[in-house]
């Protein structure tokens, strides 16, 4: 056997494994959705108990003043004894009339409702919750505490349902369902968020209380019992964006639960802007970055305290946090075997595409069970998750002669054997070229098109590409050691609205 055919080979081979890297994500995301039934059976409900402690409940605010006083209204609604409650606005050193608006409702509720004033602001939410956390501290009235987002609405018995789970003195968080909730000026983007918030909490988030790990905390729905707070520091973690992942991680490494209680559900208003949506997602993507290696010696190290070094757990974390360089990997391993063995370059195709597809079937029927109202109202958005570039991808891999021979025929249209390779080749990158159309949606939505240039751009490439190319964004970002900056989302009050 000649060099050139060696190195032929090794180049077939390295190929072939880069594009297989494809499968990771999809065996992950299949995995954690074969684990959501047995939460009918593994589940903490066995522990649970009705139990009402006392709730010291922290709302950090900046400029809130357009959403602040309807959440008050309706934490004083809560299904929960209003004597064991108590609401600690913690106003950053608002310029609006935020604080105006919390001195009117402490008046309304005398003994409820507090405002604790920062002078000097703009250090960010975990530094403002910090100074609430310390007053609440001072004395031993608070026997749990729950930190939520100005914005945010609670159902009227989602608190009682949270605090259930603190009758097992081995759990020492819990949190909620939190659900894309505005009731006026919903678009695309608040659709595709309903349906991501859908799979990613519902679902997957009971596939981890099954598994005993819990990867994050709501920010705007954790409860903590006084002992965890005070176990983990009495105070959250400044050093990241990701302070509550910390606090969920470093809450389960001293060896206390973390449940997620699916029937608590939050509403919340979630950006309705590509520009918008990517300055939350780059800060929730770049906290993660500090997790990952802050917690470096946990992974894939099993322990008699926690659940968090198990395999399935690291597995389903790196799939999502790599997945940009997965499939940019993957892409160009099928480029690779294109040019060297087009005929395994075919098959492996199918293969990761097909599994792909039946993967996201599976995931979609799932997921959907666990908040059938959101699916059936977004039920469009669902179906064009993928984006419809991805969607024709799919039936190309499924059923090629439909688009590769019926197609060009009812258009008397004729594949030359270059231009069959170049669309071949555009097939196969399409993936990590997604990514780059996400990225001219959010260039788009600065201009006068963005009403309908951005929303084409994210129905093409799709919304998980969307959600790959901030986080492809947060490993540059990273790279070029930018400023990590508290980008705060713009709330106007479409959840109270409603």
């Amino acid at each position: 056997m000649d060099v050139l055919t060696v190195l032929h080979w090794i180049g077939v081979i390295v190929c072939l494994i880069l594009a297989l890297t494809g499968l990771i994500p999809v065996i992950a995301a299949a995995a954690t959705f074969v684990t959501i039934p047995f939460h009918a059976w593994i589940n903490h409900y066995g522990k649970a108990a009705p139990y009402l402690p006392r709730v010291a409940i922290i709302v950090p605010a900046w400029n809130e003043g357009a959403v602040i006083g309807a959440s008050i209204d309706r934490l004083m609604k809560l299904d929960y004894p209003r004597e064991a409650l108590r609401i600690y606005v913690v106003d950053d050193a608002s310029t609006d009339e935020t604080p105006d608006v919390v001195r009117g409702r402490a008046e309304q509720y005398p003994g409820n409702v507090h405002l604790l004033r920062r002078e000097q602001g703009g250090q960010g939410k975990a530094h403002t919750l910090n100074h609430g956390i310390a007053k609440v501290l001072e004395d031993d009235w608070m026997e749990a505490l729950l930190i939520m987002d100005a914005d945010v609405i609670y159902t009227p018995e989602s608190l009682r349902r949270m605090t259930r789970h603190l009758a097992d003195p081995d759990v020492g968080a819990v949190s909620a369902y939190i659900r894309e909730g505005s009731s006026t000026g919903r678009n695309y983007l608040t659709k595709f968020v309903s349906v991501e918030y859908v799979l990613s909490q519902p679902a997957a988030r009971r596939a981890q209380n099954v598994l005993g790990a819990q990867a994050c905390l709501a920010g705007g729905a954790q409860l903590h019992t006084r002992e965890n707070l005070l176990a983990i520091g009495g105070r959250i973690d400044t050093s990241s964006l990701a302070e509550d992942t910390i606090t969920t991680f470093e809450t389960q490494l001293l060896g206390k639960k973390v449940v997620f209680e699916p029937h608590a559900q939050v509403l919340a208003e979630e950006p309705s802007s590509v520009d918008g949506l990517w300055k939350q997602r780059l800060r929730w993507a770049r906290g993660n970055v500090t997790v990952t290696a802050r917690y470096s010696k946990v992974w894939f190290r099993r322990s008699r305290v926690h659940n968090l070094g198990g395999i399935s757990f690291g597995i389903v974390w790196f799939s999502l946090w790599l997945l940009p360089l997965i499939m940019i990997l993957s892409a160009i391993g099928l480029a690779g075997l294109l040019f060297l063995e087009d005929g395994l370059a075919t098959g492996i195709f199918r293969v990761l595409w097909i599994s792909a597809a039946l993967a996201y079937l599976f995931v979609l029927i799932l997921g959907a069970q666990t908040d059938g109202s959101t699916t059936k109202r977004e039920l469009g958005h669902v179906l064009l998750f993928p984006g419809i570039i991805n969607m024709i991808v799919m039936i190309t891999a499924l059923f090629p002669p439909v688009v590769l021979v019926w197609l060009p025929g009812l258009f008397d249209v004729t594949l030359t054997t270059p231009v069959l390779f170049i669309l071949t080749l555009a097939i196969y990158v399409w993936i990590p070229f997604s990514m780059v159309v996400a990225w001219l949606a959010r260039r788009a939505d600065k201009t006068r098109a963005r009403r309908w240039l951005s929303p084409a751009l994210i129905y093409l490439a799709g919304y998980g590409s969307l959600l790959c190319a901030i986080t492809f964004d947060s490993y540059l970002k990273e790279l070029a050691g930018a400023e990590a900056r508290w980008d705060k989302t713009e709330k106007i009050g479409r959840v109270a609205a409603g």
